[in-house]
């Protein structure tokens, strides 16, 4: 079933180009499942066989993945407070709590913006948690765009560059 999913999207890609890629990373950002780094790797392939401009899949994939944490980022600030305080308190939440965790993410969580894109994981977290603790849109946007761009450049440079060892590899 996985390998499915990957052949799917993987096709998608193939047929749809940028466009696909764009729309996939950005809801795989939000949190739905989409294997993010191995879309990358493979449209990174195509580029290398001349299927694909690479110039388009690099735009697309950090403009995706910067749609995807920006509406991540929208639902923490605008939902993620309320419903967890309200479910929160029982299991301990509480609004001291929260402000805590607020001023953690102001000095520390902005890292982990840039960091979370390497994180299989943790990248789906962070624009939420960053939104929930209302860490300032301006510090948010700098940090997770530029985590993006790095993370999609380099996966999408890493399967552009290495097509050829990776056609010999499993050949």
């Amino acid at each position: 079933m996985i390998i499915a999913a990957h052949d799917t999207m993987n096709h998608l890609v193939a047929q749809y180009g940028s466009f696909a890629l764009f729309g996939l990373l950005a809801f795989g950002i939000i949190g739905l499942p989409v294997p993010d780094e191995t879309l990358l790797l493979v449209s990174g392939f195509m580029a290398a066989k001349g299927e694909l401009s690479l110039t388009a899949i690099l735009i697309a994939a950090i403009l995706g993945s910067c749609l995807g944490i920006t509406v991540s980022y929208l639902i923490g600030r605008f939902l993620g407070g309320k419903p967890i305080l309200f479910f929160g308190k029982y299991i301990g939440i509480t609004e001291s709590k929260l402000k805590k965790a607020h001023d953690w993410f102001e000095k520390l969580g902005k890292y982990l913006l840039f960091v979370g894109y390497f994180i299989p994981g943790l990248r789906h977290f962070t624009g939420l948690c960053a939104g929930t603790t209302k860490l300032d849109y301006k510090t948010f946007a700098f940090f997770a765009y530029a985590g993006a761009t790095v993370w999609a450049i380099i996966f999408t440079l890493t399967g552009y560059f290495f097509f050829n060892q990776w056609q010999h590899w499993h050949l």
